[in-house]
């Protein structure tokens, strides 16, 4: 499928599958809800079968606002992100993906074995107990896959994600990936060069510009990807700001593959 097509798609999946929908009681972590038109969407739901995006939840000792004064770090967000997104997935691939919102789960829950994808946002705040680092450890060794998202490296996120993810998987090192060789960049489209997304207006306007990192099963590039760090990025950011018109929409389709190339890749490895 030729790329202008593609946006075409992505541009009327994401009117179609963000208009038209209701206003509901919402679920707050301390802080209000972005803006936007309103937004349908529910907590937790058991497992049923259909992929369900998890966020993972994480204690970090801090005082756990957000940067806009809303709810703990690792529910930035939430929940337009995870909305938009599934009903993206659900548009454009066969996934049956819920699009009410995500499971929250904590990385000691044993409910996250049944989830092949964990996302987490603003892993700079990231202080998992040892029992934390002991179940995510069993989980990645068991074939999850987790996404780290929007973070900054000045703010010294990025020393912190490598910091607790050596307490995870103590031999394991990250290696840089934005050169789009890997398969996660062709999991579904043909994302030739990473670097090419334009960091969010939000990140810009800090003169940021995203790498991307991936920690690979026995440091061995040629086998699975375990984990994948948008350092100085956020994809999510494009997706919950998708309805609003806040950002290009050529740019919010890009999110979108991006997102789409990460989840079809952890399904399918």
């Amino acid at each position: 499928m030729k790329a202008a097509v593609i946006g075409l798609v992505l541009a009327a999946a994401t009117t179609a599958a963000v208009a038209g929908v209701a206003r509901s009681e919402p679920q707050r972590f301390g802080g209000r809800q972005s803006e936007g038109p309103p937004i349908e969407y529910q907590g937790n739901t058991p497992y049923d079968g259909r992929f369900i995006f998890v966020r993972l939840r994480y204690n970090s000792g801090f005082s756990g606002y957000g940067r806009r004064g809303g709810g703990p770090k690792w529910a930035h967000d939430y929940p337009r992100g995870e909305v938009h997104f599934g009903k993206i997935l659900k548009e454009i691939t066969y996934m049956n993906a819920r699009t009410d919102g995500s499971n929250i789960l904590a990385l000691d829950d044993p409910e996250l074995f049944n989830y092949p994808i964990a996302y987490m946002a603003e892993p700079g705040d990231w202080l998992p107990t040892d029992k934390e680092a002991e179940s995510f450890r069993a989980y990645l060794n068991k074939g999850g896959f987790v996404i780290f998202d929007d973070f900054r490296e000045r703010e010294g996120a990025w020393i912190n994600l490598q910091e607790q993810m050596r307490r995870v998987l103590p031999s394991a090192r990250w290696i840089e990936i934005g050169d789009g060789s890997q398969q996660v960049w062709h999991a579904f489209f043909e994302i030739k060069n990473p670097m090419s997304l334009e960091p969010h207006p939000t990140y810009a306007g800090w003169g940021l510009h995203p790498t991307y990192w991936g920690i690979f099963e026995d440091n061995n590039p040629a086998k699975r990807l375990i984990a994948i760090a948008n350092v100085d990025g956020d994809v999510s950011e494009y997706w919950e700001w998708s309805d609003t018109g806040f950002a290009p929409v050529d740019l919010n389709n890009e999110a979108y593959k991006y997102g789409i190339n990460y989840f079809i890749y952890g399904i399918l490895h």
